[in-house]
């Protein structure tokens, strides 16, 4: 269920920065547009802007209670004979010796930082115009002393396009939930600018008036769902630019520090996350759609709510509203509406072995399982798929099981497989089965059906469970 109300109140009790702490950084940041515009500083000060989060309408509020950021930036005529070291070095330096901001001021790289505790944390930062080009901004590096292009505003104007294409304010509602879930969750890196850049790339003028943008889950699994396709697409960690810094010397890569192992997980927990949306949105039972919704943004959603503890009741919803009966062929809802049609409840098949090893799970352990055909993973022919894709029968299927990140899961564990079947097969299976190279293992596709494969991590030393994968779902169409 999408439960738009409960996404509603959980946005602004939850997930927005309130409104009093909202006014509270609006008269911080006007003192210290007051106080810099009176100060000796030495650069001519031509205005003040928003940057980041808050100019962009994505701030949040910290899982942590603590302080959130905003970006402030001074425009200045550039001063003859400065270098870009000198504009930081300066800026800290008035603040210094301003008994308001004298113990609450930190000199970084490209910005004076100004520290209120328990609420805010304000990036005041030079952006230097027309130095060398006439109307051209450029931030200072303090660290390497150089001048390095920059199009704040027309970043912003850029993001600020794309919410009008999503309508509602859809955009900037689905970064704020993405953003938080990076935060409650701590399972991926990617700064803000990044991440935010990465879900703009998914929305453009033809999604104006769209129903994937009807209301705030819709938005936020249409989003999502493309985000993972393209990441799918990219093994290797791509360039991700400024797209009015995205050529020659000046090109800005929001990437460029990410390396290829975060990247590599944070694509796995994009699928992974697509796919527990995908389940929350397609189960029809209200409570056991909040669990759902729950496991992805922890109990402060729909937190009014108390639950019934029990297994809770199952449908299965109709995704397109088209009244056939749809128990009747879970395969041919899969290849119609995609892995979305596969309930949550559907992996507590009833034929399931339940697992004999003494349950030790390590939380920071996560373990997801992969996928390829014919051949296997180290074959040149291997053809990637991912979970929930129709496969044709008569061919191989190798699965794989690897940490989160995309390192291997490591000697101490070794990997058992349980594989369960369901539909129209002669014997159904739900035993467990040991990996055959590695942490891998085979199976043919014979019968059709939605058939489940789950990685089961086992300490060598103890024999005890470590860690239990999502279930790979396979759709064998024959």
């Amino acid at each position: 269920m999408k439960l738009t109300e409960h996404f509603n109140d959980f946005l602004r009790d939850t997930v927005d920065l309130n409104t009093t702490r909202l006014q509270t950084l609006e008269k911080n940041s006007n003192a210290i547009k007051t106080f810099l515009l009176g100060s000796k500083w030495e650069p001519t000060i031509r205005d003040f802007d928003r940057q980041g989060s808050w100019a962009h309408g994505t701030i949040i509020r910290p899982v942590d209670q603590g302080e959130f950021d905003a970006d402030l930036l001074v425009l200045v005529d550039p001063v003859e004979g400065w270098s870009a070291a000198d504009y930081i070095r300066t800026l800290v330096a008035t603040f210094r010796s301003s008994g308001v901001y004298r113990d609450n001021v930190k000199g970084w790289p490209y910005c004076a930082t100004i520290t209120y505790a328990n609420d805010a944390v304000v990036d005041v930062a030079p952006l230097v115009i027309g130095r060398e080009i006439t109307g051209c901004p450029e931030v200072c590096n303090r660290s390497a002393d150089r001048f390095e292009r920059s199009e704040p505003a027309a970043y912003t104007a850029w993001l600020i396009e794309k919410n009008g294409y999503s309508g509602a304010n859809s955009f900037r509602k689905v970064t704020r939930l993405i953003k938080y879930l990076r935060d409650i969750k701590t399972r991926f890196v990617c700064p803000s600018v990044l991440l935010t850049t990465l879900l703009a790339q998914q929305i453009d003028e033809a999604d104006k008036g769209s129903s994937a943008f009807a209301d705030v889950p819709t938005a936020l699994q249409t989003v999502l769902c493309r985000l993972d396709n393209w990441l799918q697409a990219r093994p290797d960690k791509p360039s991700v630019c400024n797209p009015f810094l995205s050529d020659g010397d000046d090109a800005e890569d929001f990437a460029i520090e990410w390396t290829q192992d975060q990247y590599a997980n944070f694509r796995a927990s994009i699928n992974r996350y697509r796919g527990w949306i995908d389940e929350a949105i397609v189960t029809a039972d209200r409570d056991a759609s909040i669990r759902a919704w729950r496991r992805l943004f922890g109990d402060e959603f729909a937190g009014s709510i108390t639950l019934d503890e029990g297994t809770g009741r199952f449908a299965l919803a109709d995704p397109a509203g088209s009244g056939r009966n749809l128990l009747q062929d879970l395969v041919d809802l899969v290849v119609t509406f995609g892995r979305a049609a596969i309930p949550v409840n559907f992996r507590r098949v009833v034929h399931m072995h339940r697992p004999t090893w003494t349950d030790r799970r390590d939380p920071d352990l996560e373990v997801v399982v992969g996928a390829t055909l014919k051949g296997g993973s180290k074959s040149m022919y291997a053809v990637v798929v991912g979970s929930g894709d129709p496969l044709a029968p008569g061919q191989k299927i190798w699965f794989h099981a690897l940490r989160s990140s995309g390192d291997p899961i490591g000697s101490e564990y070794e990997v058992h497989w349980r594989i369960t079947n369901t539909g129209d097969v002669p014997s159904p299976r739900g035993d467990y089965y040991p990996s055959e190279l590695g942490y891998e293992r085979a199976e043919t596709l014979a019968w059709r059906g939605v058939h489940l494969a789950e990685a089961f991590v086992v300490r060598r030393s103890d024999s005890s469970l470590a860690a239990i994968s999502e279930p790979f779902y396979v759709v064998i169409t024959g």
